[in-house]
């Protein structure tokens, strides 16, 4: 069994996003290591980008203020390595097309691989095209994890017959950030994806509240947080680790012990 796997095997999983390097380096890996020790499953790991689409202001600003901060890859793959010392949870890499094109994408992949990555997300890569990454992600073991719209309709069965590592439902329209209220048909695109694959499904995109996790945990195998974690290092920068780490603890206890009626 694989590490993306055991994540979701025992029960419904959290997984906590962190954008790297945002307000630096090492408060990155003091957040990863507080959400693991409350309870995160999986911990997705943000490379900063200059024009992430698929986000919202609160996620923008993060990949602002890492970059400004010299947020590069190789120091975040440097990061990765530091963590694999005493974390053995599943991270996945959530970046962008481009970032792999410039640098490479043999050499990024097969780097993913030796410092202990077990999957990609990459919003901005349609399934048509995944392709493009997809035999060099498999030649060195890494999940090309693919992502389910509200608009993806027609075209859910034919992604989750074809998914890796895990899917990624998006719970709404639009970029990442909390949402007051989720009101997206969830149930029936999971019914359509459990259909199809025997692989877990997690939800992202606007989760933010214990109430708001245990609904989405109730439908699905795990639900994905990540702007409502970015707002307490805008908040509090160095010192958000504890505070993050209390945060995951209080998602965590309320999606646990639920039962999927999905």
């Amino acid at each position: 069994m694989n590490r993306i796997e055991n994540a979701f095997k025992d029960s419904k999983a959290f997984i906590a996003f962190i954008t790297c390097g945002d307000p630096d380096l090492q408060t990155s890996a003091d957040c990863v290591r507080e959400a693991v020790k409350n309870g995160a499953d999986l911990i997705e790991l943000g490379i900063p980008f200059s024009d992430p689409t698929a986000e919202g202001p609160v996620i923008q600003a993060a990949n602002l203020r890492a970059l400004t901060g010299g947020a590069t890859t190789d120091k975040i793959f440097n990061l990765v390595r530091e963590l694999r010392r005493d974390i053995s949870v599943p991270m996945v890499f959530m970046t962008y097309a481009n970032v792999i094109y410039s640098y490479g994408a043999e050499r990024f992949i097969s780097t993913c691989r030796d410092i202990g990555i077990d999957g990609l997300i990459l919003p901005d890569l349609p399934f048509e095209e995944k392709e493009e990454f997809l035999p060099v992600c498999k030649k060195y073991g890494i999940a090309l994890i693919s992502l389910i719209a509200p608009t993806s309709q027609n075209r859910i069965e034919m992604i989750a017959r074809e998914a890796e590592g895990f899917l990624y439902i998006v719970s709404s329209l639009g970029v990442t950030g909390t949402r007051s209220e989720i009101t997206t048909d969830l149930e029936s695109i999971v019914r359509a994806v459990r259909s199809s694959t025997s692989i877990p499904c997690a939800i992202g995109f606007g989760i933010s509240t214990p109430e708001q996790a245990k609904k989405m945990a109730s439908i699905s195998d795990g639900v994905i947080v990540g702007s409502a974690i970015i707002k307490y290092l805008e908040k509090y920068q160095k010192n958000a680790p504890e505070k993050i780490g209390e945060y995951v603890k209080s998602m965590k206890d309320a999606i646990d012990n639920i039962k999927s009626y999905a």
